[in-house]
């Protein structure tokens, strides 16, 4: 049967998680035969591989595993992806979940653009951030920056606030688009969705948001890479993705529509904020040094990108000089963290 949708889902050492993970999508979408979910074992030393054959074993019409070497996030991704047989690829992390009545709307909708042969090339919804060991729920929504209940393109979205950009968690896109923007994702590197939710978006012609509240994302687990002492320790993952997205584009040659450069420009922007406020909270001087060279690799690479990034309220906010203004720069990030709800 057609597969309008595959979902991917990394798993490396998941077994604790993935039952919950898998469950959510079988149930939401009513067993549906038009979806397949494809489990990525990534070199998993528990008892993830025994548990996915026996999801695939259950329900053969609709889960896949793939057995692979450990290569990280972003190599099981792409194995995913590679796989994939459906009109639209998602990625859903193990420890996650989706939403049974968003997912049910969610199906819907694609089934209905396939049978009125309309294109879209982006599904956008919702997220929540599910803050489990603190009782919260923090949903991400795109209300003001995208239109709604209609297929649209770059030239209509609007003004995305800090909290607003588009992440891993809100998108679904088209398996050809994907495929096409041939994804630059390191192996055994973390951070590699920003890059997934970064790179495609030229490609994207056609877009749709759905004001769902569709992904759940598990949040506060120690060790978890969005977990700032963690964030810190893997700085310089955080540099490599960031030097991948700025060599991917010159936004404002590459990008022809001015609106999404100037959304995509406000992403890269928050990237080398990322850099410059962590290697600030770093106890290792190295960083510094490094931020220095990564600012400087990006005036020599693209002037005009370099300007917005560095003299923008976010560029001056996070490099202010001398060691008064570093912790002016921390402190701003720490008051914007609390506002804007960033992890």
């Amino acid at each position: 049967m057609h597969k309008i949708i595959s979902f991917g889902i990394p798993c490396y050492n998941s077994a604790a998680d993935m039952d919950h993970c898998i469950t959510s999508i079988l149930e939401g979408s009513n067993f549906a035969e038009d979806v397949e979910i494809i489990i990525v074992d990534d070199g998993s030393k528990d008892e993830t591989p025994a548990k996915a054959d026996e999801w695939a074993a259950r329900y053969p019409s609709i889960i896949k595993v793939v057995h692979q070497e450990n290569g990280g996030h972003g190599i099981a991704l792409l194995a995913g992806l590679r796989e994939a047989q459906g009109t639209y690829y998602k990625v859903v992390d193990s420890d996650d979940w989706l939403d049974a009545a968003a997912l049910s709307t969610m199906l819907s909708l694609l089934r209905g653009f396939e049978e009125r042969d309309m294109r879209v090339d982006l599904f956008i919804s919702n997220y929540v951030y599910e803050k489990v060991y603190e009782g919260k729920h923090v949903t991400i929504s795109y209300h003001g920056a995208l239109p709604r209940k209609k297929v649209f393109t770059w030239d209509k979205i609007g003004y995305f606030r800090p909290d607003q950009n588009l992440l891993m968690h809100s998108l679904c896109y088209r398996v050809d688009v994907l495929r096409e923007a041939n994804l630059p994702l390191p192996a055994h590197t973390f951070y590699v969705d920003n890059i997934y939710a970064y790179v495609p978006l030229p490609h994207c012609k056609t877009m749709y948001y759905a004001d769902i509240d569709l992904y759940r994302y598990f949040i506060g687990r120690e060790g978890q890479s969005v977990n700032e002492a963690t964030m810190i320790r893997r700085l310089d993952q955080q540099f490599r993705i960031t030097r991948i997205m700025m060599n991917a584009y010159h936004l404002y040659t590459d990008v022809k529509e001015p609106r999404l450069a100037s959304y995509m420009m406000g992403y890269f922007t928050m990237m080398m904020s990322v850099c410059s406020i962590f290697s600030k909270l770093s106890e290792e001087d190295r960083w510094k040094e490094e931020n220095k060279r990564l600012w400087a690799e990006l005036k020599e690479y693209d002037e005009r990108m370099y300007r917005h990034a560095r003299c923008g309220i976010l560029g001056i906010g996070t490099n202010l000089p001398t060691k008064a203004g570093e912790k002016a720069s921390i402190g701003l990030y720490r008051a914007a963290s609390k506002i804007f709800k960033f992890n």
